[in-house]
């Protein structure tokens, strides 16, 4: 396991303490090219709740994702000054000449893992 890069850490920070899921990045991570947008942990785990409720088969693991609600009268609970994940939602793992899925997916990946990265979403181009 690596330490991760400081300044994605403090970019991953920035878009949990913002609460944007409007970051474009792309990262490698253990050879893979995976690229979309950043999203806040507790965004991303109520849009995989979401999904996971609309399957019929998956449908009891939507529990799973949800953060613990929040006691009535009090702030919602502050993210973790160090996130050791990014989560990345209409996010395609880029794989010769196409982004697996098309519509893209929702992942969440180490920071530890992050080999490379870049501020942006690619996409191919046959121009």
């Amino acid at each position: 396991m690596s330490k991760p890069d400081a300044l994605l850490v403090d970019l991953a920070a920035t878009v949990e303490s913002e609460q944007t899921h409007r970051m474009s990045l792309t990262v490698v991570v253990g050879g893979a090219v995976i690229t979309g947008l950043l999203a806040p942990e507790s965004v991303w785990r109520q849009r995989v709740s979401e999904v996971l409720t609309d399957s019929a088969e998956l449908g009891a693991l939507a529990r799973v994702f949800p953060l613990p609600a929040k006691e009535p009268g009090t702030a919602p609970p502050e993210p973790a000054a160090d996130p050791t994940h990014l989560h990345f939602h209409r996010a395609r793992i880029l794989q010769g000449t196409m982004g697996i899925p098309e519509t893209g997916g929702m992942y969440r990946v180490a920071l530890d893992d992050v080999t490379a990265w870049t501020v942006g979403d690619f996409a191919y181009s046959e121009h």
